[in-house]
């Protein structure tokens, strides 16, 4: 199930403390890969939480190829977000303080796939045009670089 849902069975919505990762994965002309989300219809790095014995870098590697199928090489530590703009409400109404670890990559393998169990689209937008409608970790996170 997950360490953060196998959480949640026990806390219900109390806020939790949540270390994680996300990727900025880039392709060969320079554009980055975002993800639509299926709970708030919003689009967002790959990202996704750090499961127990893991570390960050492999929580990047994972989520990446959980939700787009595709692999990175050589992820590179881009800044470490924590504090009131991490702070979450899900819209099932779970709350999260995160710290996130933001990595930086070019894809490197694998085929994209569109559409997960949590993804409704993924793809590749130039930076200087962006979604509006960016996950609000997300826009805090690229709007710092």
């Amino acid at each position: 199930m997950g360490y953060v849902l196998d959480l949640r069975q026990k806390v219900g919505h109390q806020p939790l403390v949540v270390v994680g990762a996300a990727v900025i994965a880039t392709n060969s002309a320079g554009q980055l890969l975002l993800v639509k989300r299926t709970d708030n219809n919003q689009w967002g790095l790959p990202a996704g939480s750090t499961e127990p014995g893991e570390t960050t870098v492999q929580t990047a590697q994972r989520e990446l190829r959980e939700e787009t199928g595709l692999t990175v090489a050589d992820l590179r530590l881009v800044n470490v977000y924590s504090g009131p703009k991490m702070h979450y409400v899900y819209p099932n109404g779970d709350v999260i303080d995160s710290v996130t670890i933001l990595y930086r990559g070019q894809v490197a393998g694998g085929q994209l796939v569109t559409t997960t169990n949590e993804t409704s689209q993924a793809k590749y937008f130039d930076p200087a045009k962006l979604p509006t409608a960016l996950t609000p970790l997300t826009a805090y996170m690229l709007s710092s670089l």
